[in-house]
């Protein structure tokens, strides 16, 4: 049958909160409260304008996750697609689960005349989500990160 892609529904919410949660332990040994999680994972299903989430599934099952989130950018006059909140259950990785989301998302993005590119990104020591990226075709940017995290 092979990995499909579809969208988010509430009835997803679970789910994806539990794999943010695991992400965030996984990637950066963070445990986020899960009660803020679902409200998270609410929020963009709640509202489109926020992003979105696509699933890739196999034989009823979900094999992993990504979110997409929008940043206007004047200098281009277009969106950003910022990739998020990637995640594939372990049993899964290494088998096309995330290059069939990047690839959907692709697609999706090139059929838009207001999206301008995709961005995504990386915890700076997670050399094999990096590798896979490289491989697909991101390239590392001149750019570096700066927050302040008021809820962390």
């Amino acid at each position: 049958m092979g990995i499909t892609i579809r969208p988010a529904s509430e009835s997803d919410t679970n789910l994806i909160a539990e794999f943010n949660s695991l992400m965030a332990k996984e990637t950066e040994g963070k445990s986020l409260p899960p009660e803020r999680l679902h409200k998270g994972v609410e929020g963009i299903l709640a509202d489109s304008s926020k992003g979105i989430y696509l699933l890739a599934e196999e034989n009823a099952q979900i094999l992993g996750q990504l979110m997409i989130t929008y940043e206007w950018s004047d200098w281009r006059n277009g969106n950003f697609w910022w990739i998020q909140s990637v995640y594939v259950r372990k049993e899964n990785r290494e088998k096309g689960v995330f290059q069939a989301l990047f690839s959907h998302v692709k697609k999706l993005a090139q059929e838009r005349k207001d999206v301008c590119g995709l961005r995504l990104y990386v915890e700076k020591h997670n050399e094999r989500a990096r590798t896979t990226y490289e491989k697909l075709g991101l390239k590392q940017t001149d750019y570096l990160l700066y927050e302040i995290d008021f809820v962390m």
